[in-house]
């Protein structure tokens, strides 16, 4: 049997090979971070931002495949009432118990909105439903008042659908971060 001798070629550039690894280990760690941003679990928004205060209305979009979750939980508030102005497009549904009056019920228990323990509402595109009346529309407003704090707040979001793989599965409110000034979300015109 032959003995079979390899001749050392190692560059001359002792250096070479780690930059080579470098390089492959950042391009990999582009990619990898690329596509975990194209499929974001989460994305975050501050209590301000979701009120509108800066200025614009906030949107959140649902899609076919999954349903997308609005969360309140980290602003620690409660869902106190939500409705959608054109539900024939989506369907919503809490994580816990909201207010149940609608309209001016005679039989209404004033106590049903004092329970609202909701910190989460789930909405899930559906083929769209005949609704009479309602008009053929791209988006639709979601109004939501929360409790927390001793504070009430009115949040509205523009619900967009969308189309093929969905971009995330949660839009999460947070409290706002620390400030001097009540206006630091308020968009000042000049």
């Amino acid at each position: 049997m032959k003995n079979i001798h390899f001749q050392d070629k190692s560059p001359d550039n002792p250096y070479l090979l780690p930059l080579v690894s470098l390089f492959f280990s950042a391009v990999t760690l582009l990619l990898a971070s690329r596509a975990v941003a194209n499929n974001a679990v989460l994305r975050s928004i501050f209590s301000c931002q979701a009120q509108g205060l800066g200025g614009a209305t906030p949107e959140i979009t649902v899609w076919f495949q999954q349903g997308t979750n609005l969360s309140f939980i980290q602003t620690g508030e409660k869902i106190k009432k939500a409705w959608i102005d054109d539900p024939s497009n989506v369907t919503i549904d809490f994580d816990g118990p909201v207010c149940q009056q609608f309209g001016q019920q005679q039989n209404a228990s004033p106590t049903d909105c004092e329970k609202s323990e909701a910190n989460v509402i789930h909405l899930r595109r559906i083929p769209k439903l005949d609704i009479p009346g309602l008009p053929n529309t791209d988006s639709t407003l979601l109004s939501v008042v929360t409790e927390g704090q001793g504070k009430r707040k009115l949040y509205t979001f523009q619900v967009n659908y969308g189309d093929g793989v969905p971009e995330y599965r949660t839009l999460a409110v947070f409290a706002d971060p620390p400030s001097n000034s009540e206006t630091s979300c308020v968009r000042m015109n000049s």
